[in-house]
């Protein structure tokens, strides 16, 4: 047994992390990018544009896993810099608490989330961004959407997954219902 911790997190190679997929839920963190104005009120909704696995495009929100010995702030902010770019400049909550918690299963319709690939858990945060967002990585496109637009049914039907109802509670959550 050693006597030293590892406190470099990390993540696990490809067939290791198929085999934890397959026996345990996995934590993610999903952020819902923001725009408010000087009153707090959100005034716009940042929507990725990606490429599925499939070659279908769809809108996402910011998601990504949380890894070993990582804190769930160093999470958020890894992937909305992945995601959005190094000047996109988050507004990390206060308070840890999120604004829900979805429940992703293999098996779809045991909740509104569903992710063929595992069971995962994800933390989901409202995250006002105030910088010049550039999307990175997989993400085609980041697009900026009114609350009204982001809850129509043209931009809910691009959304997999079970995203559009949690952008819908993420509106509702900050008193933005229709």
């Amino acid at each position: 047994m050693s006597d030293t911790t590892e406190t470099t997190p990390g993540w696990l190679a490809r067939d290791e992390l198929e085999m934890a997929r397959a026996q345990m839920p996995i934590l993610y963190v999903e952020a819902v990018p923001v725009r408010v104005d000087d009153t707090g009120e959100v005034t716009s909704i940042g929507l990725l544009l990606r490429i599925g696995a499939e070659g279908t495009m769809s809108r996402t929100l910011v998601s990504g896993r949380v890894m070993h010995h990582e804190r769930i702030r160093d999470a958020l902010l890894r992937h909305l810099e992945k995601d959005l770019g190094p000047v996109a400049l988050p507004h990390i909550p206060a308070s840890l608490q999120p604004f829900t918690v979805a429940e992703y299963f293999p098996t779809a319709g045991i909740t509104p989330y569903h992710d063929p690939r595992q069971h995962a858990v994800s933390l989901a945060y409202i995250v006002p961004v105030t910088g010049d967002c550039r999307p990175r990585q997989d993400a085609l496109d980041l697009v900026w959407f009114s609350p009204e637009e982001a809850i129509s049914a043209a931009v809910q039907g691009e959304m997999p997954g079970g995203h559009a109802a949690l952008l819908k509670q993420a509106l509702a959550h900050v008193g933005r219902t229709y």
